[in-house]
This record gives C-alpha cells, sequence and structure tokens, in this order.
C-alpha cells in the first residue's frame, strides 16, 4: 500500500505541475487578448540622429548558410557610415575562407572578421570578444540561419526613444515552414510563443526574454548587466534576467519579422530542444531565488517562475505518464475509488487550457477558418503528441540543468534548404543514437500494449493520454533513424 499512495502521489504532484503551468498559460492568452495594440503598428518618432549600429553575426562551421547571412546584411538599409559589422567566426572548416571572401564584395562596408582559434565560452564567449571590440551604441544580433530584412534597423531603432529601454525583439518567422510535417510542428509551436508567450508577458511588464537573434541591445544594457556569461546554455536568457533585474525595459514588437530555417530533421531538434530546455533549468537555478528576493509584483514573480521552470514541465509529462500505468492498473483492482479517479479529472482542464493557448495562435493569423479548423483536427494532436514523445530527452536535458551538470555548447546544424542544398550530403548531421532514443522505442511500445489493454477490458479513461503517448514516442524514436525527419 505504501508504494500505491506514493505512485498516486507522484502522479498527483505531476498532473499538479501541469496544471498550475496552464494557469500561467492561460493567464498569458487573456493578456494577449487583451493587448491587440501589441498587433499593429505602432509609431513612434525617427531619431532626429539616427545612431551608430553595430550588427554581430555569430558563425560557426556554417558552410551552407553563411553566404546567404552576409548577403541579406549587406543589404541593411541604414546609413554605411553608421553601420559596422562584425562576423564572429569560430570556425573550423572552410567557413573562414568562404566568409573573407564574400565581404570582400561588400567594400563600401565596414566588415570586422574576428576570428577565434579558442571557442572558450562558445556563442557568449564570441559575442563578448566581439562587444569589447564594437563601436556601435547599439548591438543587432543575427544567428547565420536567419535572413534579415532590409528595413530591420530603420523599424527597431525608434523603439529605444526612451533611455530605459535595453533591448527590443522581433517575432522569428519560417523559411522553410512547409518542408514536412516536422517543420510545421516547430513552427506550431514557435508561433504560439512569439504571439501568445512574448506578448502576454511584455504587455503587463512580466519579464520576456531575448531569443537569442533577431534583436537590438543597447551596448549600455549589456554592460551594465554583466556582459555575456557562459555559466548557462542560454546566455541570451540569463543576460535577459540579469538586465531586467538591474531595472531596464525590454520591448517585444511582433509586427516586425525575422525570417530564418526551421531545423527539418529530428536529430537538430532535439539538439535544439536539450539546449533549450537545459539552458532554461540552469537559469532558474541562476535566477529564481533572486527574483523572488527582489522588489517585484507578485503577478510578476509568478510569471517568472513559471518562465523560468516551463522546461520542468518534460519532467511532470514524463512522472505522469509512467505513473499512470500503475494507477490504472490499481483501478483496474480496486484499490482506488471511482470518486479518486474523477477528482484527477480536474486537472485535465490543464491540457484544454493549454490547446487552447495552442489553438488560438494557430487561428490568429489564418485567412480561411474552416480550412485552418481541418488542419487544426490533426495538427494540435499530433504537437501534443510529439511534445510528450521528446518528454524523457528534455527531461534529462531540465534534470542535468537543475542539478549542475554541465555540458558544451551544441550548435544546431542548418541546411539552406530553399537553395535546392539536399540533406544526403549535409556534412554536419552525425548519424549518432544515444541511449534515450532506444529508450524512446521503448516506452512507444509500453504505451502501445497499453492501448491495446484499454480496448481489450474497456477501459478508456487514459486511452486517449496513452494513445497520444504511444504516437509521440513512435514519430520521435522512428524518426531519429531518418536523414529527413517525418512526414515530408
Amino acid at each position: 500500500m505504501i508504494f500505491l499512495y506514493i505512485l498516486i502521489g507522484i502522479y498527483a504532484l505531476g498532473m499538479l505541475f501541469v496544471f498550475l503551468y496552464s494557469l500561467a498559460q492561460g493567464h498569458l492568452l487573456l493578456s494577449f487578448l487583451r493587448s491587440k495594440k501589441y498587433m499593429g503598428n505602432v509609431s513612434h518618432p525617427v531619431p532626429v540622429s539616427w545612431p551608430k549600429v553595430t550588427i554581430q553575426l555569430p558563425v560557426y562551421n556554417e558552410l551552407y548558410v553563411v553566404e546567404r547571412l552576409i548577403e541579406a546584411v549587406a543589404k541593411m538599409n541604414y546609413p554605411s557610415k553608421l553601420l559596422e559589422i562584425q562576423v564572429l567566426d569560430d570556425s573550423t572548416d572552410q567557413t573562414a575562407e568562404l566568409i573573407q571572401k564574400k565581404i570582400l564584395e561588400f567594400p563600401e562596408l565596414d566588415f570586422k572578421y574576428i576570428h577565434r582559434t579558442d571557442r572558450t565560452g562558445f556563442k557568449a564567449g564570441a559575442l563578448k570578444e566581439g562587444l569589447a571590440k564594437a563601436s556601435g551604441e547599439f548591438i543587432a544580433i543575427f544567428d547565420a540561419d536567419f535572413v534579415p530584412d532590409p528595413d530591420f534597423l530603420l523599424k527597431t531603432i525608434p523603439y529605444f526613444s526612451s533611455d530605459k529601454v535595453g533591448m527590443v525583439q522581433t517575432r522569428w518567422t519560417h523559411l522553410n515552414k512547409n518542408y514536412s510535417l516536422l517543420t510545421r510542428l516547430q513552427a506550431f509551436a514557435l508561433d504560439a510563443h512569439f504571439l501568445i508567450e512574448q506578448i502576454g508577458r511584455n504587455s503587463q511588464h512580466a519579464f520576456i526574454n531575448f531569443n537569442g537573434t533577431g534583436g537590438v541591445w543597447r551596448k549600455s544594457c549589456i554592460i551594465d548587466a554583466g556582459d555575456w556569461q557562459d555559466d548557462t546554455l542560454t546566455e541570451d536568457l540569463d543576460l535577459s534576467y540579469r538586465a531586467q533585474r538591474k531595472g531596464w525595459e525590454f520591448v517585444y514588437r511582433p509586427e516586425i519579422e525575422s525570417p530564418a530555417e526551421l531545423p527539418p530533421i529530428m536529430s537538430a531538434v532535439k539538439s535544439q530542444q536539450f539546449r533549450w530546455t537545459k539552458g532554461g533549468a540552469e537559469c532558474a537555478s541562476k535566477h529564481a531565488k533572486a527574483v523572488l528576493s527582489q522588489d517585484f509584483p507578485v503577478g510578476i514573480k509568478i510569471h517568472a517562475m513559471a518562465h523560468l521552470f516551463n522546461s520542468s514541465i518534460f519532467i511532470a509529462i514524463l512522472l505522469v505518464s509512467l505513473s499512470s500505468i500503475g494507477v490504472w492498473w490499481a483501478g483496474m483492482l480496486g484499490m482506488i475509488s471511482a470518486n479518486l479517479f474523477r477528482l484527477a479529472g480536474i486537472f485535465m482542464i490543464g491540457f484544454v487550457i493549454i490547446a487552447g493557448v495552442y489553438l488560438v495562435s494557430y487561428f490568429y493569423e489564418k485567412r480561411s477558418f474552416w480550412r485552418s479548423l481541418i488542419q487544426a483536427i490533426y495538427m494540435l494532436p499530433l504537437f501534443l503528441s510529439v511534445s510528450m514523445g521528446l518528454a524523457l530527452h528534455n527531461a534529462q536535458a531540465v534534470w542535468e540543468g537543475l542539478t549542475g551538470k554541465k555540458s558544451p555548447f551544441i550548435r544546431t546544424p542548418k541546411f539552406n534548404l530553399e537553395s535546392g542544398s539536399g540533406l544526403a550530403t549535409n556534412r554536419y548531421i552525425k548519424f549518432k543514437i544515444p541511449a534515450t532514443t532506444w529508450m524512446e522505442g521503448i516506452l512507444m511500445l509500453v504505451f502501445s500494449v497499453m492501448v491495446g489493454l484499454h480496448i481489450y477490458w474497456g477501459t478508456f479513461e487514459m486511452l486517449p493520454f496513452h494513445l497520444m503517448l504511444s504516437v509521440g514516442y513512435g514519430l520521435v524514436f522512428f524518426s531519429s533513424f531518418k536523414a529527413y525527419g517525418f512526414g515530408k
């Protein structure tokens, strides 16, 4: 009986965490719906004199996209005398030669090529070294897979009219959204973040994050906040919290778009997810106590905790999914009353709220309601299933982040599929299957058996949950072995 109580306790705590997380998400949705003004262009006075801007391009072995990036930045509509472009290159392959050759095509622009042979601090280290040499009052940052709008600076710089504004973040859009089902599912998730979450937080002056690229910093803000630091895998989130804790204001502008590429294969998605979730957990360990101890309104603190610990949702999902098997079996044996099962159903409201956040985001920019409805009928359950299927992989990352286990910064490989370059010849794809992938295959089998048992015995309460877990782990497992992700 003691084991049963422990099992029920784990299940209940996991469901409670999901429920509380969903309440925070629901409140962000309400804030978004109340903030229609954020969806249109808000006029800001054009500067009397435009400031000096440094554009930083952190690069590491980017054969397929670096030329596209340099060409896009070279088209920036901004006074050339007021523009400095730093290519922060840590490459160890022919990328370095490509860069140096490419920038010679633009002699009228102030390109500064900074090559490091020692990758200390990884991306954070490169940005920090570049900042020390930057002459601009403002720092714009673009990762290698971005293709910035030529009017990017003309649109963002006016939002620094107040000296209190330290950073302006723009909305990511997707160059290869329709490449495959995998890229569409990623866009489904990212659009909710950049539409609901970022607007929901910014509209109530809660903590938001610089997303690592597609944004502009005031140089003095970075320095005042302690410069770039490499003790977390998400240096962008870390600096964001340090700056806002010191009183700097951040601005998020969804109407300013920054097109970028989505990872088209599962191994690249997993690499990106691991860095994001582990880095988020590391930032939670670093900043949560300090945020709670500072003089912020209670609502701001609650959203900060939800923001910092949001990656812990994967631990909760993993624990709930595994313990649900024992809870179901105990119910079959009559060891758990039906009333307790009904009470547990209240927590399922959390999944409904989370689904609502993604649906609102999905429908918001769609023109045809009926077509969008048909797409949503399969997109939402597939997205939730794949998110659950990544629970084991991401839970490991979160646990390492919370417990202080360090790991190197692993870049997400870039592809430039829009140019017609194929995946088969991409030299950055490494076919290495970790132990967690085999465990995902085992979990697929376990929950498939559970689906069969539900049907055989007519116990349908947990059938949808276990079916989604079976599908999710199956898609993640099989696509981890395929070069093309799934559903191209």
